[in-house]
């Protein structure tokens, strides 16, 4: 008997969580709109330089460590 009070608490429980997320989920819905050309320019190209930034940089530091190294092994 106690098990099953227990699952049907649990059951609840999930039922309240799920309730309670999928009107979060609905109130960000509401709230998103689709961006204007412009501004899916913009994004993609804050993207694109971000993705070259990240790229320079590790390439730079293989470079600097590869010549630090190198020089240890000669």
């Amino acid at each position: 008997m106690e098990e099953q009070k227990s699952s049907i608490s649990k059951t609840k429980k999930f039922k309240l969580w799920l309730d309670s997320h999928f009107q979060q989920y609905k109130r960000v819905w509401r709230l998103l709109k689709k961006p204007t050309t412009q501004e899916f320019k913009l994004i993609s190209k804050v993207t694109a330089i971000g993705l070259l930034v990240i790229g320079a940089m590790g390439f730079l530091f293989s470079l600097i460590i590869k010549i630090a190294l190198g020089g240890l092994f000669k």
